[in-house]
């Protein structure tokens, strides 16, 4: 079973690790490395922006399976980095972080979760829309071609 968890100080270099684990395999498609692979994870997590997928697995204990990066926005949640172990891929632990993104625009009052990918990672390009992203633009920042999206999040209803 995965849990979801706040980082802290001490997950930082798994963090940086997985990030460039999970993004390397885009670098020569895109061209140099993606921008997920540069961040100062130390910093997001000392600001309370990463959240952990974890999971127990024998023998070798509690693994890191993937990440969210999440910032705070005047009008929407921005879901800055979702990272999975390339171990992990397939199993449902970006689904879990992006169940988990949802519940926490929601807990924050947001009514919207926005992201955007690289162009060129064209297999995000039909991903988000199979969790309810739409596109909302294209346009060209720092260099690179980015697709944003966004997603509408539901109040809790209370009936």
């Amino acid at each position: 079973m995965t849990s979801i968890r706040p980082a802290v100080a001490a997950d930082s270099p798994a963090v940086t690790g997985l990030a460039i684990a999970a993004f390397e395999r885009y670098t020569e498609r895109i061209g140099r490395p993606a921008m997920p692979m540069t961040l100062d994870y130390a910093a997001a997590v000392d600001e309370h922006k990463i959240w952990l997928a974890e999971a127990e697995r024998p023998p070798l204990g509690l693994v890191l399976l993937g990440f969210v990066l999440l910032e705070e926005q005047a009008d929407a949640l921005l879901l800055d980095v979702i990272a999975v172990s390339p171990d992990a891929q397939g199993q449902g632990v970006g689904s879990s972080l992006l169940a988990f993104v949802e519940e926490q625009a929601r807990a924050r009052g947001y009514s919207r979760i926005v992201l955007y990918t690289h162009e060129k990672m064209t297999e995000n390009l039909a991903y988000y829309p199979r969790h309810g992203y739409t596109e909302t633009h294209r346009e060209e920042q720092y260099g690179l071609r980015r697709v944003h999206f966004a997603k509408p999040v539901p109040p809790i209803r209370s009936d």
